[in-house]
């Protein structure tokens, strides 16, 4: 691939490089690539596998990250249809885990012939409850105030609570700590700054416009996204199934890799 978009994403090519069926992984908020260790090895055989890391996250080129472009989830759609494009990767199945989902929601209506099936797990169109429409986001302004405070006084501190509870196994804390080791290596600065974007979108006007199966995966007990949000999702994406699977977490494919490795398998 081109050498610029491939340094951009750091993005990555294995598995199968002769199967005719491309799977392509995209992270959420505070991991990386690697946050698919624990799943990608069931398809390494069966398919050609492409990981890239968002532009201001894991090996990702830190020059490319401004907060003044990366505005809005729809600068990181951009990003994956440019992989997309340059690999010439037509009816990919993609595995995208929470804002990744919803990045991909946004590249597919733009430029739809790049996807097939997705799989979404742990996604939301919006965080923040809406009292005048009666829709549970999980979250109050109120909330994020005060998490970006937080944030902002004592990121690493932040970074060692928030974790573990986003993880949501104490009976695994290596978990947890995995997600602190990569969510402690973003800038403090740019952690911030894409937190509130991911935190304060609301792009319940784009679920309607998707068009393809797309199979949502929730866990049980998920303290970013509560099941309220997977049925909005299931009742206004005309293509989409739900599955909750046995897990805790926001995290499932880090802690549960089993359960989502055979949800995706008996999809695809």
């Amino acid at each position: 691939m081109t050498p610029a978009i491939q340094e951009k994403n750091n993005v990555t090519i294995e598995g199968n490089l002769n199967a005719p069926e491309t799977l392509v992984f995209a992270h959420g908020f505070g991991t990386d690539q690697t946050a698919w260790n624990w799943v990608k090895e069931a398809f390494k055989d069966d398919y050609r596998l492409v990981l890239y890391d968002n532009v201001g996250a894991g090996s990702a080129n830190p020059d490319a990250y401004s907060s003044i472009k990366y505005n809005h989830i729809g600068t990181y759609a951009d990003d994956m249809l440019r992989i997309l494009a340059d690999l010439k990767l037509y009816n990919a199945t993609i595995i995208a885990h929470s804002v990744s989902s919803m990045v991909t929601l946004l590249a597919a209506n733009k430029a739809p012939e790049y996807f097939g099936k997705m799989v979404f797990i742990g996604a939301s169109p919006r965080y923040i409850n809406d009292e005048s429409t009666g829709y549970t986001g999980g979250f109050t302004q109120t909330a994020l105030d005060s998490m970006y405070d937080t944030m902002t006084n004592n990121y690493y501190a932040w970074v060692s609570g928030f974790s573990a509870y986003a993880m949501g196994n104490p009976q695994q804390p290596e978990l947890g700590e995995h997600f602190a080791y990569t969510l402690s290596a973003i800038r403090p600065d740019i952690a911030l700054s894409v937190a509130k974007v991911i935190f304060e979108s609301d792009l319940r006007s784009e679920i309607g416009k998707l068009d393809k199966e797309v199979l949502l995966l929730q866990t049980k007990e998920d303290i970013a996204v509560p099941l309220a949000v997977a049925e909005y999702l299931l009742d206004n994406i005309k293509g989409s199934r739900l599955k909750i699977i046995k897990a805790t977490g926001h995290f499932p494919h880090i802690s549960a890799p089993k359960e989502v490795i055979a949800a995706i398998k008996s999809f695809i």
